[in-house]
């Protein structure tokens, strides 16, 4: 019933192309507009759907990885895709083919070519650029000292690699291909390299031509726990428990312990800062009954999302449009170009992202915020990639741009609301088990073993 609604549905709906369009793709996913009156259900497979669209149809036509954005505003160009916003790219495939959007064989075609793709491109011992040339595979500098390994980058990137080697398991010359390939990639990241020569943290930045100049020990608590859970589970190059302890846990925004609107935060910044801290790291590690020393990661996350959320129901900055059915502060676009908006932080801007890639720890908040912005919104932030990056009432501004690290989790975190599918594929993986155990963490994957 549901799978004819939505057909007959696109058959008939269509909405503005944007100035960039993408190549032809050969089952290329057609865009719908606003349809009335559906279930939940069916609500989250259009929102699924259509927002995949940025990874399937303006995936770079050679290389198969997210474009960073889709627009070109700071100078980027056709050819720039993002390492990081690709491993989201790949978990959303993933979702996409678990939810028939397009077939099995497209989804391991396209995963083939990436893989290939990412085997041939530059890295630096290991470590993948934050940009690559979609074409050629060589690094595009993000920045002018940082034209070198971005590991943080990678390690999203290897999040999404290590969900599509559990994933595409049949015994063919395809998918075989691709879990060989991952391998390769995998262990070929010399973790151990990004301490610096022996130091006590991971860094961030390392560079060909500009060695550690960048200078930036990657420390808690935010977006990078990933980082230190793979650098942890590698078998080839890994990094000691020392480091996770001794680095990434002795950061002076690490712990917290204050209440905020009633909610206790065990870690991170006042107010948690801004809502991709609960989310980038968990579209693959599953925060529910995780737990190390420090923290508790279910309740970490659940009241990270409800204190933001109860931020900007309280308003204390009187802006329009805040409220129950309108919250989520998380890095995005803005009307002065991008920033990482939080409570600490708050322009005004209200980014989809961040309360829908929060369907798992407050799913009626969430499917509340998914109504009123598709509905009541959708004249200004539905468009042919989804929900647009952000919007601001109190400046009349609403974003027509996409940017993949957006997207890309609100498919997966929706998907892991729906199946669990992403956390079950990621935690499954053996070296993940491993590294969790190695930096004594408990969770129900680690007592499978």
């Amino acid at each position: 019933m549901k799978k004819i609604l939505l057909s007959a549905c696109m058959a008939i709906a269509s909405v503005c192309c944007m100035a960039q369009n993408p190549a032809k793709v050969e089952g290329a996913i057609k865009p719908v507009g606003i349809i009335k009156n559906l279930s939940d259900s069916a609500l989250l497979d259009v929102v699924q759907r259509q927002t995949f669209r940025y990874f399937w149809d303006f995936g770079h036509p050679v290389s198969g990885l997210a474009r960073e954005r889709s627009n070109k505003s700071f100078d980027y160009g056709d050819e720039v895709v993002t390492t990081g916003g690709s491993g989201f790219g790949i978990m959303a495939m993933i979702a996409a083919d678990h939810r028939k959007f397009i077939t099995h064989e497209q989804s391991v075609d396209r995963m083939l070519k990436i893989v290939e793709f990412l085997f041939r491109a530059d890295a630096y011992h290991g470590v993948f650029p934050h940009w690559l040339n979609g074409e050629t595979g060589k690094t595009i500098r993000f920045g002018r000292k940082d034209d070198g390994g971005d590991l943080v980058e990678t390690a999203y990137l290897l999040q999404g690699l290590l969900c599509a080697k559990q994933y595409y398991v049949a015994n063919n010359q395809k998918e075989r291909r691709i879990r060989d390939v991952i391998s390769w990639i995998w262990n070929e990241v010399e973790w151990s390299w990004y301490t610096h020569e022996g130091r006590d943290n991971l860094y961030w930045h390392w560079s060909p031509n500009n060695g550690w100049a960048m200078n930036f020990p990657i420390r808690g608590f935010n977006e990078c726990l990933i980082t230190y859970i793979l650098a942890a589970s590698a078998d080839r190059y890994p990094v000691s428990a020392d480091v996770y302890h001794r680095g990434w846990a002795q950061s002076d925004f690490f712990k917290n312990g204050h209440t905020y609107y009633g909610y206790r935060l065990p870690l991170g910044f006042p107010y948690g800062g801004p809502l991709f801290f609960s989310q980038y790291s968990f579209l693959g590690l599953n925060p529910k009954g995780l737990k190390d020393r420090y923290a508790d990661y279910w309740e970490q996350n659940l009241n990270h999302t409800l204190i933001n959320r109860a931020y900007c129901i309280d308003n204390p900055k009187k802006f329009k449009g805040y409220g129950e059915n309108t919250w989520g502060l998380t890095a995005s676009d803005n009307f002065e170009g991008y920033n990482a908006h939080s409570p600490d932080n708050d322009l005004g801007v209200i980014t989809p992202t961040a309360a829908l890639s929060a369907f798992p720890y407050t799913p009626e908040y969430s499917m509340k915020a998914l109504r009123h912005f598709y509905y009541d919104l959708g004249d200004k932030i539905w468009g042919e990639y989804g929900f647009t990056d952000a919007f601001s009432e109190s400046h009349n501004w609403y974003a027509k741009s996409y940017l993949a690290i957006d997207q890309g989790p609100i498919i997966v975190m929706i998907e892991n609301y729906r199946s669990g599918l992403l956390w079950n594929l990621f935690m499954s993986c053996p070296e993940v088990q491993n590294g969790l155990k190695k930096l004594d963490f408990q969770s129900a994957a680690i007592a499978k073993k």
